[in-house]
């Protein structure tokens, strides 16, 4: 299988841009309220020209096999506990692995990002996660809503952090690292999966001027949502 790029076939039963890449983000249990459309809408404003549609139970587009041979990229957005968000989506584990590995993309933030990995996961990445709050020299050591520094390709930048991950690679393995955090973890990376594309991102980048508000957190006037964008297309770039 190859990713479904412009020309793709619509969705069953529903109306599709069909010169648009499709880009299913999943909203459902394993999500928390906000960070599914906080995605979506990073997407719709990407230099791509995504046609962005929700995936989940409760979505008339449920996440299938069939839903992910017509995408060119998948979402994994944040939401609660990995156990918790794994228990719901175990089940599409495999058709994750098979949309990915036959050259689909996927952007996995905050808790996406841990799904990604295998402790449990998806098996995605050539290594693991593990919470940033628990590393050795970690500048934040609260699961609650925060501000983390990152060095993002050489720039330090804040973002609105929430017990995200870090990212551990096997020695050796080829992966594009665009951000690191204060003690020199992974915070944003690209790795590949098969003839697919992995991202990940422990901060939220695609966090908007309410979460910092509803957090009580300056965000300084600077969002992050120009470092999403460049995580996207460091992953959907052919």
């Amino acid at each position: 299988m190859t990713p479904a790029m412009p020309g793709a076939r619509p969705l069953p039963g529903q109306p599709s841009r069909w010169d648009a890449p499709l880009a299913l983000v999943y909203r459902g249990p394993a999500s928390l309220p906000g960070c599914p459309e906080a995605a979506a809408r990073l997407l719709k404003i990407s230099r791509w020209g995504f046609d962005v549609r929700f995936v989940g139970p409760g979505e008339e587009v449920p996440l299938s096999a069939q839903t992910l041979a017509g995408a060119s990229l998948y979402v994994q957005p944040g939401g609660d506990t990995l156990a918790d968000a794994y228990r719901h989506l175990r089940r599409h584990r495999k058709d994750i692995r098979r949309f990915v590995r036959g050259g689909g993309r996927y952007l996995g933030i905050c808790l996406g990002g841990y799904l990604a990995g295998a402790t449990p996961g998806f098996g995605l990445l050539p290594g693991d996660t593990d919470q940033y709050i628990a590393s050795r020299g970690a500048t934040i050591a609260s699961e609650d809503d925060t501000l983390v520094r990152v060095s993002w390709r050489g720039r330090e930048r804040t973002l609105f952090f929430q017990d995200g991950p870090y990212f551990l690679v096997r020695p050796g393995a080829g992966v594009t690292v665009l951000a690191t955090y204060p003690n020199g973890t992974i915070a944003a990376m690209v790795a590949g999966f098969g003839a697919g594309r992995v991202a990940v991102v422990g901060p939220h980048p695609e966090a908007e001027e309410d979460w910092y508000a509803d957090a009580n957190l300056d965000a300084g006037g600077v969002l992050g949502a120009d470092l999403g964008l460049d995580l996207v297309d460091e992953v959907f770039t052919p």
